[in-house]
């Protein structure tokens, strides 16, 4: 598999308090099976779709205890030169770059209003090996209240090109590499409750939204929003029981007129 662009999302993986019951959830949710936990690195449980990775679960590590939340992990050919990027351009560095043995290297940051991401240098891990396909990612978006902050940051240090939707209904953007539309950004609404901070919402593909949703929501899962068609899919917003935010797709039922869009670069 050749290297990732600067920026693609590459991969995608959650710290659990119960991981046996994450694996439970989204192994009947999502179709998912799972490898060996790796004791040398923190009980790592990768999952698969039918074969391929596709993501991982862990449990927490010691102080890090609470609140379940998907990691979206954007490539870079230097996590030493992305991290310093960051810091560059006001976002912070959570966890400095890290060597995991010769998987490669990893780095967890936050950018400027809020949102937490990961940045992966692949060595011998390469990242998904498998993508828009029942039971693998499809695509992420960064939902903030301040999207000023988080679009200058995102085109400053991954270099992306961004448009605009033209819909007044929405705030919303999506950023290029080379051409290829790989993330999105969403203003928060006073939909929102508050509390809930920013943060990357993470697709995984579906043959059936509905009956995904039925899965999750007989599961404990909640259901936020949905299901509904769109030109991209039809889809809906879930919390696992564990409280963390992800979305499903079917990207074969598409309903409605792409939007238009502008270039805003």
């Amino acid at each position: 598999m050749a290297v990732r662009p600067e920026g693609t999302p590459c991969w995608a993986d959650a710290m659990f308090g119960d991981v046996e019951g994450a694996k439970r959830f989204y192994g009947e949710v999502l179709g998912w099976t799972f490898g060996e936990a790796s004791s040398q690195y923190g009980n790592y449980t990768q999952a698969y779709a039918d074969g391929k990775a596709v993501a991982a679960v862990v449990p927490p590590m010691p102080g890090q205890e609470g609140h379940s939340q998907w990691c979206l992990y954007l490539a870079s050919q230097d996590a030493a030169a992305t991290a310093a990027r960051i810091r560059g351009n006001g976002g912070e560095v959570l966890l400095e770059p890290m060597r995991v043995g010769d998987f490669g290297t990893m780095c967890l940051a936050r950018e400027p209003s809020g949102a937490v991401f990961g940045v992966w240098q692949a060595g011998r891990h390469e990242g998904f090996e498998a993508t828009a396909v029942p039971g693998a990612y499809c695509w992420a978006e960064v939902f903030t209240r301040e999207p000023e902050k988080a679009d200058a940051f995102l085109t400053a240090v991954f270099g992306y090109t961004a448009k605009r939707i033209e819909d007044e209904a929405v705030d919303f953007r999506m950023f290029d590499v080379g051409g290829e539309t790989v993330l999105g950004r969403m203003r928060m609404t006073e939909d929102f409750p508050p509390e809930v901070p920013p943060y990357i919402n993470v697709y995984f593909t579906v043959a059936d939204c509905d009956d995904a949703v039925a899965r999750a929501t007989r599961l404990g899962g909640l259901l936020r929003f949905g299901p509904t068609d769109s030109p991209f899919g039809r889809f809906a917003a879930l919390g696992d029981p564990q409280g963390a935010n992800f979305s499903v797709i079917d990207i074969t039922t598409r309903r409605g007129e792409m939007p238009q869009v502008t270039d805003v670069s």
